[in-house]
């Protein structure tokens, strides 16, 4: 019976330092995705990866032999031993996987509470797991749902009001440190989403000398033109360091971009002025060592997250808002399951009447031996017709599929009241079109790791 397996790391479990390692760039997540696939005991997988995550989301037939390949290939990607790895884990199973993934979706399991990005990430996700035929029919109900959900917390409720995101705190993080930021020397790696929100933001607080360095040139004009800033190619950073005030970089590469001998060579020709670096990729793109050469301040993604816990107090009444809304949208996806049924539970329902009539028969074969084989079969038909008369109204009821909600409730009932779970194949399995395993249905329950909702 196969079941909904999520297993990541995050933020609450693990500093930046492990979850860069563990992280996957589009370019390794989908080799990931193709071995996960791959393994016999994974479905439909996707992975998301983004600076405060990287999860796995799995339709597998045993959790626990999932689990073991799942944790040994992210493993060999962050060249760590699986137990160094397994105490910074969470792991979710069926219907609270379903859940986290609404609330990372909606931004409510976020480093910063509501924030936009995330929806963006989640999709980009699903959308390559697409590329890579990781998905079938389960996969994509349960991250369109996610998707929709998360769009409407943002349009009903004020969760993601306000001026918080990781680009918005990294620029607060800056004033704090420095104070005011006009006429400061701006240097923006990176020419992606993050890159565009940070050169915004820079610009909103009168920034205006913006210089923006990508390896893909091309893009880094177009986001240097719309802020009014000056676009740098790649090799001409050291140059441009020795003039910078701030630097905010947020790349995708799996490489440090700064490293420590290149900027304390620059550091000597700047004539002993302070440089402050914010790093807010993960991977990080600066190395960590540069914060022992002198003038030079750095920053990174955690130190980030303790300025953005001094400040999002008010947003845990919108955050409960918008958990009731995930919560009814996470009860329709729930009653979606349970429509998967119908016709597996209508046919498990009807062979176990057969199945009663063909015992309750063998066991009273003796009683009648002196039937002749004409009164036998009649006897045979009207056992058989009893049942299927029996039968008959719960299965209209079932076929009628008027009420998605009574419709739940009618399979579930039956399900429990006929003790059909062994004899029906499970929502997931129907949904990633797979066989049922003959096997026992029943799994080891994985133990829930710390640092989750």
């Amino acid at each position: 019976m196969n079941e909904l397996f999520a297993l990541g790391i995050s933020h609450k479990t693990a500093p930046v330092e492990l979850r860069e390692r563990v992280a996957l760039p589009e370019g390794r997540a989908a080799g990931v995705l193709r071995e996960l696939v791959s393994t016999g005991h994974v479905h439909e997988a996707v992975a998301l990866s983004t600076c405060n995550r990287t999860e796995l989301y799995l339709v597998v037939d045993d959790v626990v032999e999932a689990e073991t390949a799942a944790l040994g290939i992210l493993a060999r990607e962050s060249d760590m031993r699986p137990t160094e790895l397994l105490s910074h884990l969470y792991s979710f199973r069926d219907i609270d996987a379903a859940r986290h993934l609404f609330r990372v979706t909606a931004g409510l399991d976020a480093m910063i509470v509501g924030e936009a990005e995330i929806q963006g990430q989640v999709k980009r996700a699903y959308e390559l797991a697409l590329v890579e035929n990781t998905t079938s029919a389960f996969m994509n109900r349960l991250f369109r749902d996610a998707l929709a959900a998360g769009k409407r917390v943002r349009t009903e409720t004020k969760v993601g009001s306000g001026s918080f995101s990781v680009p918005s705190v990294a620029v607060q993080l800056a004033q704090e440190t420095l104070g005011d930021l006009s006429g400061r020397r701006v240097i923006v790696i990176g020419a992606g989403e993050t890159g565009e929100l940070t050169a915004r933001e820079l610009t909103e607080r009168g920034v205006r000398s913006v210089f923006v360095a990508n390896r893909h040139y091309d893009r880094a004009i177009g986001l240097a033109q719309r802020f009014g800033g000056q676009a740098i190619r790649f090799d001409m950073l050291p140059s441009e360091l020795e003039k910078a005030d701030i630097v905010v970089s947020s790349t995708n590469s799996p490489h440090h971009i700064v490293g420590r001998d290149e900027l304390a060579a620059v550091m000597e020709s700047r004539g002993g002025r302070p440089l402050l670096l914010i790093d807010i990729a993960v991977p990080r793109d600066i190395d960590p060592a540069v914060a022992d050469i002198e003038g030079v301040f750095l920053k990174d993604i955690d130190d980030l997250q303790r300025l953005i816990e001094r400040r999002l107090s008010g947003r845990e009444a919108e955050a409960r808002r918008a958990e009731a809304l995930l919560d009814h949208d996470l009860d329709r996806f729930r009653r979606w399951l349970g429509t998967l049924d119908v016709v597996p539970t209508i046919a498990a329902l009807h062979e176990r009447g057969d199945s009663i009539v063909k015992q309750i028969l063998a066991e009273n074969d003796s009683r009648w031996k002196s039937l002749d084989e004409a009164d036998r079969e009649r006897l045979e038909l009207v056992a058989a017709t009893i049942v299927k008369r029996l039968l008959q109204e719960p299965t209209l009821r079932l076929k009628a599929r008027g009420d998605e909600r009574r419709t739940y409730v009618y399979v579930q009932a039956l399900r429990e009241l006929f003790g059909l779970e062994s004899e029906s194949r499970s929502a997931f399995e129907r949904a990633s079109g797979q066989q049922p395993a003959d096997r026992d249905a029943s799994v080891t329950p994985i133990r829930r790791r710390r640092g989750h909702r």
